[in-house]
């Protein structure tokens, strides 16, 4: 019985002998046994085993290892490996015992210092050109088995042996996605290779999916799980000191299609067929399409129908459709090892679909000539009815109205010769097409042309020549190209070479910034010299270049100012007051004079507007008045001398006030009035005088002479006592100008004399100290009433008289004598 159970069990046969064989035993358990005598009366008592026995085998020393090999060697060291022993002697193996044995010595020397249980040992330490030879034992808890036997003699040298590579794979794999597959061999060299794995020309890096092992001896590289992205072309290098070999795979990792690529396009609707088409899968899955399945659905079922399986064409009639159903289409791809994802297309009702063609795409015009071009153009989808007849119209760019070119059919060609354009006119063109069912919308206009000749390119320009320089310019100048091309020129392109350089230079980037025959280029470098050329632009291109005969030599061009004078600056310019003042010159010198506008030798007013140019001088006054003339200096001035030139400016106006107004002669009806001429006669000669008077008791003035030419006049018919005032004003060609007034009112009276003298003076009555005077009236009072007598009394021989007093009686007593 085993020791764990209590039940016996029977040996199944019986002995006759005092010893019996056990079978059936399980090696590593403990049994217990029993034995009973029998005779033919029975069976006697047992006699059991008073200890457990445990089933094993005998122990022994280890039988000798297996298969020692030489792996490699060096010049100072060897390394080894061998296989276990067959017979661990009944106990596991606790070390092996490496020996060497240097030939020509008897004995054999332990290797190993420790306790190894590594079947593989390199001896290092050896002397290059000594030969040994290795033997190797295995130990257990009983002690050291036999040696395994000796390898052959060993020379320590440095082995070179070239790599080999021999692989389990051919040159193609073809692995389903999902699928794991591996790339293994078997490689050789010495020294030991590299092994290094690629693809496509890219370093593979193991990850979770991608591993790489790699012994002495065998390579493998495993992908587990694999996809589409898999495939490409694998290499194996293994490669030493002494070369390399190399082993090709391509891998190609299949599945399924991905679906067909959409949308599903509907080329051709009727009642009931229809033709789509669609696009191949953007992934074949790594094999060629074998075919398409197809099938159709009426979207009021849920039941798909098949339509065919097997066309290999990326477009299929859709027959037996039921007019005005609506369907959808499905599409599958199918290869080796798969059927795709579907594409379902929108849904389509089964009717007829002709209508009108689509419009054209824009059409080409091209062989333009003076009076004709040719417009070409692609058919358009023809709406289901085959085109019939083109429509070609015409306009001009700015007009509205679309014009047939012809009235004739055109068909079934795509161009058309569009004749009777007019000559330098802009056109547009548009092309119809036309079915059974009608015209179709027109294509959009085609891009405008010009009706004219074809434009070349233009010849040369003529003569150019530097005309002018300074320190860091050149004035070019030359004629227009004899022949244009039959086209505008656009403008011209200059371009200057310093002498030296081979590299031309742009003076000017676009030709249409140059469109006159002159040009400055700027820019240049004083004292070097430069190449100059100049090409003549049209629609068609750039002319042959233009040379400019003689290298030009950029420095300042010293002359002396010169004035060219305007009409405005002649001696004597007159300008009416209120108008505009001008002076103006043209001024050339090198280099450019410096220029000075002067008044009187004084600054001119800063109303004035100068302007400098480059090719002269303008000085401006707007609105002038009489202050605004006189002499007028322009001067230029440069380093090579200077120039003045002057203008006497006489701003033509009304004349000023006369001057010394003055009344004499008044009478009771009648003056004198005299006055002297205004010291500014306004440019012009005075043509006349204006005289008027005034009532003082009035507001309005009255004209009594507006042609006098004289510088007095008699005013007459006065009312005698009346105060009157007077103004004098002088008239030119341009106007009346302002009036002279008298200060103080004069009043119609005649001139007072003083009177005659008393008549019959004498005494009456004298005293001591007083007199009693009487007299007479004299003749004439002076044209007034006598206010008054003056007495005056005289001494005698004394040479004054004393003034006694006025009286305004015809006597007086003179008192104080």
């Amino acid at each position: 019985r085993e020791s764990d159970h209590r039940a016996w069990t029977p040996v199944t046969y019986t002995v006759t002998r005092q010893n019996a064989t056990i079978q059936g035993l399980i090696q590593g358990k403990a049994y217990f046994f029993r034995i009973a005598a029998e005779n033919i009366i029975g069976m006697g008592p047992f006699t059991e085993t008073t200890k457990e026995i445990l089933i094993r085998d005998p122990i022994t020393v280890p039988d000798r290892p297996e298969d020692l090999e030489v792996k490699a060697v060096t010049k100072n060291s060897v390394t080894l490996t061998w296989n276990p022993p067959k017979y661990n002697g009944g106990s596991d193996i606790t070390m092996y015992v490496l020996e060497s044995r240097l030939i020509g010595k008897d004995k054999f020397h332990k290797v190993t210092k420790e306790k190894m249980l590594d079947r593989k040992f390199t001896v290092e330490g050896l002397k290059e050109g000594d030969t040994y030879e290795y033997r190797v034992s295995a130990c257990n808890i009983v002690g050291q088995g036999k040696p395994s036997f000796c390898t052959k003699p060993i020379t320590c040298k440095d082995e070179l042996a070239p790599p080999t590579l021999d692989l389990d794979f051919r040159d193609k794999l073809i692995v389903r996605v999902g699928e794991a597959f591996s790339l293994t061999g078997r490689y050789s060299g010495k020294p030991a290779p590299k092994v290094t794995w690629l693809k496509d020309d890219v370093v593979v890096k193991e990850d979770d999916r991608i591993k790489i092992k790699t012994t002495p001896t065998t390579l493998c590289l495993g992908i587990l799980k694999s996809v589409r992205e898999d495939t490409g072309k694998y290499c194996v290098t293994v490669e030493n000191s002494t070369g390399s070999r190399k082993g090709f795979c391509q891998v190609n990792v299949v599945d399924r299609p991905s679906p067909p690529v959409g949308p599903v396009i509907f080329d051709e609707v009727f009642k009931d067929h229809m033709v789509v088409s669609w696009k191949p899968p953007l992934d074949d899955g790594g094999s060629e399409i074998t075919n398409y399945i197809i099938e159709k659905k009426d979207t009021h079922k849920d039941l798909w129908m098949p339509v065919t399986s097997s066309t290999v064409k990326t477009t299929c009639k859709i027959p037996k459709l039921l007019e005005g159903r609506e369907y959808q289409i499905r599409i599958y791809a199918e290869n080796l090892y798969g059927i795709s994802d579907p594409l379902i297309s929108d849904e389509m009702k089964a009717k007829d679909r002709f209508r009108v063609p689509d419009a054209p795409e824009q059409p080409i015009v091209k062989d333009v000539t003076k009076d004709s071009a040719v417009v070409v153009w692609n058919k358009p989808y023809d709406g289901g009815k085959p085109i019939t007849n083109y429509i070609v119209e015409k306009k001009e760019t700015m007009a509205t109205r679309w014009v047939k070119a012809t009235k004739d059919p055109i068909f079934p060609g795509t161009k058309f010769k569009v004749p009777d354009l007019l000559e330098g006119c802009q056109y547009e063109f548009r092309v119809s097409a036309e079915n059974e069912i009608g015209v179709g919308d027109p294509s959009p206009p085609s891009k405008p042309i010009f009706a004219r000749d074809p434009i070349a390119k233009p010849s040369p320009p003529v003569n150019p020549e530097a005309v002018d320089k300074t320190k860091n310019s050149v004035d070019l100048s030359w004629q227009p190209p004899r022949h244009d091309g039959n086209g505008k020129i656009i403008g011209y392109l200059i371009e200057y070479q310093k002498v030296g350089d081979e590299e031309w230079k742009q003076a000017n980037l676009t030709a249409d910034s140059c469109p006159e025959t002159n040009y400055k280029v700027t820019g240049l470098t004083e004292g070097l010299t430069y190449k100059f050329r100049v090409k003549a632009v049209n629609a068609a291109g750039e002319s042959d270049p233009a040379h400019v005969p003689d290298p030009v030599e950029v420095k300042d061009r010293l002359e002396p100012p010169e004035l060219i004078l305007d009409a405005n600056m002649a001696r004597e310019q007159h300008v009416k007051a209120g108008d505009t003042l001008r002076l103006s010159a043209v001024i050339k010198g090198v280099p450019f004079p410096k220029v000075t506008w002067k008044k009187e030798d004084h600054e001119v007013s800063p109303k004035a507007d100068i302007e400098v140019t480059g090719a002269g001088s303008k000085l401006e006054i707007r609105n002038t008045v009489h202050e605004d003339g006189g002499m007028y200096s322009l001067t230029v001035e440069n380093p090579a001398g200077s120039k003045t030139v002057s203008v006497k400016v006489v701003v033509l106006d009304k004349p000023g006030p006369p001057r010394n107004l003055n009344i004499s002669d008044v009478r009771s009806d009648s003056c004198y009035i005299t006055w002297m001429e205004p010291e500014d006669d306004g440019g012009s000669v005075i043509t006349n005088y204006v005289v008027e008077r005034k009532d003082v008791a009035s507001a309005q003035w009255v004209a009594i002479s507006s042609s006098s030419k004289k510088r007095s006049h008699m005013a007459k018919y006065l009312m005698e006592g009346t105060q009157y005032l007077f103004r004098v004003a002088a008239e030119n060609q341009y106007g009346r100008g302002p009036y002279v007034e008298t200060l103080k009112p004069i009043k119609a009276i005649d001139p007072l004399h003083p009177p005659g003298p008393p008549k019959n003076l004498h005494h009456v009555d004298v005293d001591k100290t007083e007199v009693s005077l009487v007299w007479n009236r004299p003749d004439r009072d002076g044209g007034a009433e006598i206010t008054g007598y003056l007495v005056e009394y005289q001494e005698d021989g004394a040479d004054e008289w004393t003034k006694f007093q006025t009286v305004p009686m015809l006597d007086c007593v003179v008192t104080g004598l």
